[in-house]
Parts: C-alpha cells; structure tokens; sequence
C-alpha cells in the first residue's frame, strides 16, 4: 500500500506517466486491499474464533476500523467524481485523508502483531527496514518534486497537493 500511495503522490508529476500512473496506483492499492484486507480481515475473524479467552482488542480495533477505510477508499474510487466536478476536492481530502490513516494505522497494527506473535526480532527489524526504506524514497522523492524539479514540470494545480506533504511528513513522524 505505501508504493502505491508514492506513486500517486510523485509519479503522477511526470506527464509522461499518464495514466501509468494512475494505473499502477490503482493495481498496488487493490492488491494492497485483497492480501490485506480482506485477507487479513478474514484471516483475524477464523483466528478470532477459534481462539477462545484469548483478547487482543487493540489489534482487533484497529483491524476493523482498517478494514473500513480501505473498503471506503476502494468504493470511493468507484464513486469519485469528475476532475472539473465542484465535487472533486471534498474527495481529494477524503482520499487523502482516509488513505494516509490507512497507512499509519496499518503500520501500527502489523507491529502490534509482531507482539502478539511474539514474532523474532528479525521481523521487526526487516519489517523496519522496509518502512524506512520507504520513507526514505518518499522524503528524496518530496525534495526532488519540490526544489529539483523545473517549476514547469510540476502538476501542482491540485488542492490537496499544496498540503499532501505536510500531512504526510507529520504521519510519518508519528509512526
């Protein structure tokens, strides 16, 4: 989910990549909610039952409350208005929104597993590595797009874009 989310925020800036890029963000974010989501969400449920007198409410609320974000981003997607509807910016905020939630959350939980499973310190690490990785592509991506990229080159006409780094920077800081 978080390359999809990188995708759309600075491949999209390149107008050699439309749609790519759409495309590609869509694809990365459905795969995200079929092997998350909705994998998840069942797995957790058989689990769940299975597991009697064993509580793990926190992992469990945020589970549920991950699983209706994504599924309102998926079907918000269907729904999304016109790029000229007086619409369209009451979407980007939500989209944005509910996606940068999803993805902090989605971080939180799967290291909240990683202490239910008593998993080794391995995976913590490794799953570490990734995020940071991550988030170091996003940061070199954020100072390339901003001050070297020719001013030209920018698709910055969008309302949610002028603030998507800020809320994104500040996300990032909390996890």
């Amino acid at each position: 989910m978080p390359i999809g989310a990188v995708i759309a925020r600075y491949l999209k800036r390149f107008e050699a990549a439309d749609p790519l890029w759409f495309y590609l963000h869509v694809s990365c974010q459905l795969l995200a909610y079929i092997l998350g989501g909705l994998a998840g969400f069942g797995s957790g449920i058989f689990l769940g039952a299975r597991s009697h007198g064993i509580e793990h409410s926190s992992h469990k609320i945020i589970g549920i409350v991950l699983f209706c974000l994504a599924t309102a981003q998926v079907f918000g997607g269907l729904v999304r208005p016109d790029k000229d509807s007086k619409y369209r910016p009451f979407f980007n905020w939500f989209h944005l929104l509910a996606g940068c939630s999803t993805l902090i959350l989605g971080i939180l939980n799967i290291y909240k597993g990683f202490d239910i499973l008593h998993a080794a310190k391995f995976w913590r690490l490794a799953y570490s590595g990734v995020i940071l990785t991550l988030l170091l592509a996003t940061l070199l991506l954020e100072i390339y797009t901003r001050w070297c990229m020719p001013v030209a080159k920018r698709s910055m006409s969008d309302t949610v874009d002028n603030n998507t780094s800020t809320v994104v920077a500040v996300a990032a800081m909390e996890v």
